[in-house]
């Protein structure tokens, strides 16, 4: 089943099951969108995106064509993906530029991700960062530019759940 607030635009029908669609999202009708995921309030998927299994999508963000997000992706909320390096108005490039989010990363919240690149599976993006370049998988990168912070290791990719007492 999946469930579609009343006030959402969902032109696409290729949605998987148990996924929730919140408050005025909008989602063209070229998306596919997998299952289980949960895409919040105020969130625009353009037509040529593909979304994997088990994503999640906090409010704010818009996902505009060329976009390939993975399995069990996190976006915080007001992340912008962009997909043109020059953009002008009422100028159209004849392809959009292709980014990756591959399975597994996390983008903090208020990061913007340029267009063309590739984030590597397990990755994490630091909130308000700025990623310019691709990602290697299993790296933590924070910052205007994203620089390198780390690597991330099993431990770090260890879900961490409050244990009732």
């Amino acid at each position: 089943m999946i469930n579609i607030h009343p006030t959402a635009q969902v032109q696409s029908l290729s949605i998987g099951n148990d996924s929730t669609i919140w408050q005025f999202v909008v989602i063209l009708p070229g998306a596919v969108i997998g299952k289980n995921c949960n895409i919040n309030c105020h969130v625009f998927i353009e037509n040529d995106v593909i979304i994997g299994n088990n994503v999640t999508i906090k409010p704010g963000v818009q996902i505009w064509d060329g976009t390939r997000i993975g399995d069990n992706v996190f976006i915080g909320p007001n992340v912008s993906f962009t997909n043109d390096k020059y953009s002008r108005s009422k100028c159209y490039p004849d392809e959009f530029l292709k980014t990756y989010i591959e399975d597994g990363v996390t983008i903090g919240a208020g990061s913007v991700i340029s267009g063309g690149i590739r984030i590597g599976k397990n990755s994490f993006i630091g909130a308000g960062s700025l990623v310019t370049k691709d990602i290697p998988e299993d790296e933590l990168w924070f910052g205007t530019p994203a620089k390198f912070v780390r690597k991330i290791t099993n431990e770090d990719k260890i879900p961490r759940f409050k244990q009732d007492k």
